[in-house]
Formats: structure tokens, C-alpha cells, sequence
């Protein structure tokens, strides 16, 4: 009972810690989105006089079609902070050593991040169809509002459809405009007036479907149609007035208009309903394509003056083809003439409607090939949920950092990568060029095995993210290895016995030469060998364990010269230059594969020359050592 209820308080623990954090980035994500999607419409909304409602409508609705792109990105960032808070905090490190397992920890937050999923998931095929449609309506409504009349000064206002207004001065208490000038197209440019007048003032009129303008001292000159067609001027009136008052159609109220345009969208379905479209868009090609080979048909029939019964007698007497080059020769230069005309205007004819055509099909196969990626993307984003938990957590219990630092900066680099992939992918698909499943899916696809590889790792306490490990790996590849690095001892408590350490010496320089004369090091290595075995090298392991032994032993020494001397005999690979693994089916499996058994093969044999080199190296250093041993320490002591 008392362990039922610790593992109780543990889950209340991990999803307390997890909430309070996903709330935050959760507004925070879509904050952020919502500001993205501002940006592209804020001409939409600046300068028209929207009314509150409007803008909120507005906010709302884009938030609603927003949450499910918030989701995946908000539960990434807040799973890194919580484990790496737990990390930070050595919370991770109390769970693991009372023997509570990665995964279980894990469990209550992977319930959550399933509902979340599913939460995803409705908002896309329930309320985000919905609020898409409206969200589109309105924005589409939005361009077709008419702005605020705010004329700036010394700047050509053409806002007014049919109208450009400059204005020198204008006073902002009183509205005045000083020095106006209005050129009016609205009954077409042959018809132009162009108006001036020294002041000015507009008014909206009360129910807002109009503008009044007010002039005062000025002059209008307006072109009047001329009544002959040859007449080389072009008459005007000009009109002088004290005082002149004029009402400009201008509706500046907002309208909302009616959004059965948009039904052609993919984005404003349910599921059901983008499987009955590409259901009936499917079923409309098929019959269009069938209605064109119909008509191609009959049109051949038709311009060859052949039956489709003749067509058939001539297929049975295999008269198949028709030397239409001799048929032309024999025909006069007028008939050639004729019959060329005719061609070129029958297959520019045909080039235009099967053009058409062939634009009909396409545009179809395309909102089919959409239809379908929408259909896939409310499952993919909903999945994203789940997998950006695996990549987070596991990261966060890894790098053990908490708060808004190294998370925000991991989480944001994985989103841009599954956003790029995914709507690389997808634009790809959608073209045609690749299977719609796989692009719709292609982001998934990779980023969920990095999830696992993660989980993992992070639950058998790999070493990720350890700079150390990836250096060395890339040092074996390439055959790079560290210096030794022997420094005199302050205090030596034991002085080496040079009689016995000039013994090894020459053990250790007569195994190097004997394994140097029988292994024939410099030859290319058998490939069946390097592939059928996975046993290391015990002769080389036990030089190597007898040289590390003696540099440790020498490393006493209070000779500078000998230390100096140790520096150069090298870190030995035991096993490098025999095979590529340690398990036999492995080396076989690599064997067969090519080109990779061959540049393996060739990198062993590189091992091989190195190894050959090394030992001579340490017979060469060997002797040094010894000459140096026999001269000056052993003629002191």
C-alpha cells in the first residue's frame, strides 16, 4: 500500500512540474505563431477604422486554427525544462538511484502528451475547419474594406477609387486642407477634372456610404469629348468658384461577404468531408479524361474521312501505315499550299482546346494531391505531439539543464528542422513529384526513430552528448591519435631498476621485430580474413600492455632526457588492424556489402602500415632509452 501510494505522489510530481511549464510556453508558442501570422495581414488591418469586435474576431479565429501548430513545439520545450530542471536539480539523479527507471518517470507525462494529441486532433478536424473558413472570409473581407480617409500632406492620396488627392497643408485641430489638388478619373480618363482650390475640408456622411468634400476658391478644368474623330484638339471647360461642395461614393463601413468561395479549399474540411471531395474529384477526372479520349477518338475518325468499321478492316488487313510523305508529293503547289494552311490552323486549334484540357485535369489531379495532404497532416501534426515528448524529455534528462537558456534554443533548432522537412516535403508531394503518403509523412518519419534513439539512450544513461566520446570515435576513424604527455615527478618514491628495465627493453624490441618479420604488415590483408575475423590481436595486446607497463615504470626516472624519450612511443590500436567488429556476423555482413567492405578492407590495411610503423618506432625508441640507460645512469649510480 505504501509503495501504491509513493508511486502516486511521483506521478502528481512529474505532471505538476510538467503543467505549470507547458502553460507558459503553450501561450508563449502561440503567441509567438500568432504574431508571425499578424505580420503577413497587418496592412489588412492598419488605417481601415475597425471596430473591436472585428480585430477580436479576428484574434480569436487565428488563435483557433493556431493551437494545433502550438502543440508539439509548446510540449518540446516544456519536457526539455522539466527533466532538465529534475537534472539541474539532481531530482532525476534521487528517482534513478531509488530504482525508479527513465520510462517510468516518463509514463504519466506520455498519458498526457497522447491526450494532448488527441486534443490536436479534434481542434483540426472539428473546430479548426471552421474557424479556418471563418478566419479566410474574414480576411478576404478585410481586403475589400475601404481605408480611413487620412490624407497625408505633400504625398498623392489615391485610396479614394477614382480619385488622387494632394494636399500642401493640413491643419490636424480643425481639418482644414490647404492648397488642394484633386484629379478625378472616376468617369474614365477621356472625362478628367482635374480640380484646385486654396482650402478644403472632408466629411463622412452619417450612414458612411459617402464622402463630402467642401472647396473653397479654386478652378475646375474638365475635358469634354470631342465630336469629331478627326479633330486634332480637344476642347475643355474651365470654371472659376468661390465656394463648390461635391458627395464621393465611399462606403467605409465593413461588410462581411460571402465565404461559399472558398469551398474549393482543402483546409476548411473534416476529414469526412475531404474524403467525399477527393471521392468526387476523382470520379469528375476519371469522366473528363474518358469524355476526352471519346472526343480524340471520334475527331481522328472524323478529319482521316474513315468509319470506325473501315478503321477496323484496315487493322485487319494490317494496313496499319500510311505513307502520308508520298501522298503530299504528288499533290499540286497550290493543293501543298492548302493543305499546310489547313494543318497549321487544325493543330493550332487543337494545341489551344487540348491545352484547355489538359488545364482542367492538372488543376483537378492538384486539389486531389492537396486534399489528400490535409487529410494526412491532421494525423501527422496530432503525432507530433508524441514524438516531440520523446525528443524533449529524453534531451532534457541528457543535457540537464533547466530554464529558458539551452531549452529554447534546442527546441526552437528541432521545430525548424521538422518544419522544413515537413513543408519541404509536402510542397513536393503536392506537386506530384513524390508519393503524397511519403511527404506528408517524411517529417515523422524521421524525426520519430531520433525520438527512440534518444529515449533510449537517456534510459540506459548513454553518454549523448559527450564532446570526449565523439572525438575519439573521429580519431579512430581517421587514424588520429593524442601525444603522450610524461612530465618529472616532484616526488618519486620508487626509482626505477634500469638492469631490469634494460631487460624489457630488449623482450619488448625482440617480440616487435618478430611480429613485424612474420605478419608482413606492409602487404594489402586477406579479405576473407579481415571479414571472417573478430578475435583481437593478443600479441600486439600483450606489446602494448608490456610498453604501458615500462612508461609507467621509467616515468619515475629523474633523468630528463629518458622522460622526453617516453614522449614518443605511441598509443598502439590492439585491434584495428585485424577487423571492423567484435561479432562475426557483422564482419561478414560488412564483407558483403559494396562499395563499404572495400573502403573498410582498405581502412584496415591503412591500420596495418601504422601498426608496422609504430613498432618500429618502439624498437628505434627502445634502443635510445637503453644507450641512454648504459652511458649516463648506471656509470652514476
Amino acid at each position: 500500500m505504501m509503495g501504491k501510494i509513493r508511486i502516486k505522489k511521483l506521478d502528481i510530481f512529474v505532471l505538476k512540474s510538467f503543467l505549470l511549464l507547458f502553460a507558459g510556453t503553450f501561450f508563449i508558442c502561440l503567441f509567438i505563431f500568432m504574431m508571425q501570422f499578424l505580420w503577413k495581414y497587418v496592412d489588412e488591418l492598419v488605417g481601415k477604422g475597425l471596430e473591436l469586435n472585428v480585430l477580436a474576431q479576428f484574434f480569436i479565429l487565428s488563435a483557433l486554427t493556431l493551437i494545433p501548430l502550438s502543440l508539439p513545439l509548446a510540449i518540446l520545450l516544456a519536457a526539455l525544462m522539466t527533466f532538465g530542471n529534475f537534472g539541474e536539480r539532481y531530482e532525476l539523479l534521487s528517482m534513478k538511484a531509488a530504482g525508479i527507471p527513465l520510462l517510468r518517470i516518463m509514463r504519466p507525462m506520455v498519458f498526457l502528451s497522447v491526450i494532448l494529441a488527441f486534443t490536436s486532433f479534434y481542434f483540426q478536424n472539428v473546430i479548426g475547419p471552421k474557424a479556418q473558413k471563418q478566419l479566410w472570409t474574414l480576411i478576404v473581407s478585410l481586403k475589400q474594406k475601404s481605408p480611413e480617409v487620412d490624407i497625408p500632406e505633400k504625398v498623392f492620396y489615391s485610396d479614394i477609387e477614382g480619385y488622387n488627392i494632394y494636399v500642401n497643408k493640413k491643419e490636424r485641430e480643425t481639418g482644414i486642407l490647404k492648397d488642394v489638388l484633386i484629379y478625378n478619373f472616376s468617369d474614365g480618363f477621356e472625362n478628367a477634372r482635374i480640380i484646385w482650390a486654396e482650402e478644403g475640408k472632408l466629411e463622412l456622411t452619417a450612414d458612411k456610404k459617402h464622402l463630402y468634400l467642401h472647396l473653397y476658391s479654386g478652378e475646375m478644368f474638365e475635358n469634354l469629348k470631342s465630336q469629331s474623330i478627326d479633330s486634332k484638339n480637344i476642347p475643355y471647360r474651365r470654371e472659376s468658384f468661390a465656394e463648390k461642395h461635391t458627395i464621393i461614393d465611399f462606403d467605409a463601413e465593413f461588410n462581411m461577404v460571402d465565404g461559399s468561395f472558398l469551398n474549393r479549399r482543402a483546409d476548411i474540411k473534416n476529414m469526412h468531408e475531404i474524403t467525399a471531395t477527393i471521392d468526387s474529384l476523382t470520379v469528375f477526372t476519371d469522366s473528363v479524361g474518358r469524355s476526352m479520349y471519346k472526343e480524340m477518338m471520334e475527331t481522328t475518325y472524323r478529319n482521316n474521312d474513315i468509319s470506325k468499321s473501315d478503321s477496323v478492316k484496315l487493322q485487319e488487313l494490317n494496313m496499319i501505315y500510311i505513307n502520308t510523305d508520298s501522298l503530299f508529293r504528288s499533290l499540286s503547289s497550290d493543293d501543298k499550299l492548302k493543305v499546310i494552311t489547313s494543318t497549321k490552323r487544325r493543330m493550332s486549334s487543337l494545341s489551344s482546346d487540348w491545352s484547355m484540357k489538359s488545364f482542367t485535369t492538372s488543376d483537378n489531379d492538384k486539389s486531389i494531391l492537396s486534399h489528400k495532404s490535409d487529410w494526412h497532416k491532421k494525423i501527422t501534426l496530432s503525432f507530433a505531439c508524441i514524438f516531440f515528448f520523446f525528443i524533449g524529455a529524453p534531451l532534457g534528462a541528457i543535457i540537464r539543464k533547466g530554464g529558458l537558456g539551452m531549452p529554447v534554443v534546442i527546441s526552437v533548432l528541432m521545430f525548424i528542422i521538422y518544419y522544413i522537412i515537413d513543408s519541404g516535403a509536402t510542397r513536393v508531394a503536392k506537386s506530384g513529384e513524390m508519393n503524397i503518403v511519403l511527404g506528408t509523412w517524411m517529417s515523422s518519419i524521421i524525426l520519430a526513430p531520433i525520438g527512440a534513439f534518444l529515449t533510449y539512450k537517456s534510459n540506459k544513461d548513454s553518454v549523448v552528448f559527450n564532446i570526449d566520446v565523439y572525438k575519439a570515435f573521429f580519431r579512430k576513424v581517421f587514424g588520429v591519435r593524442i601525444s603522450r604527455h610524461i612530465f618529472k615527478k616532484e616526488v618519486i618514491i620508487y626509482s626505477p631498476d634500469y638492469e631490469k628495465v634494460i631487460e624489457k627493453l630488449e623482450l619488448i624490441s625482440r617480440e616487435c621485430k618478430e611480429y613485424s618479420k612474420t605478419h608482413k604488415l606492409q602487404g594489402p590483408p586477406d579479405y576473407v580474413k579481415v571479414f571472417t575475423n573478430h578475435r583481437h590481436d593478443d600479441n600486439i595486446k600483450q606489446i602494448s600492455e608490456q610498453m604501458e607497463g615500462l612508461i609507467e615504470e621509467l616515468s619515475n626516472s629523474k633523468d630528463a632526457h629518458v622522460l622526453n624519450l617516453l614522449n614518443n612511443y605511441p598509443f598502439m590500436y590492439i585491434k584495428a588492424h585485424k577487423s571492423a567488429s567484435d561479432r562475426l556476423w557483422l564482419n561478414v555482413l560488412l564483407g558483403l556489402i559494396f562499395p563499404a567492405g572495400i573502403l573498410i578492407w582498405a581502412n584496415i590495411w591503412r591500420y596495418r602500415i601504422t601498426l608496422d610503423n609504430d613498432l618500429k618506432v618502439i624498437v628505434r625508441n627502445n634502443e635510445k632509452i637503453k644507450e641512454r640507460i648504459k652511458t649516463n645512469i648506471l656509470q652514476q649510480q
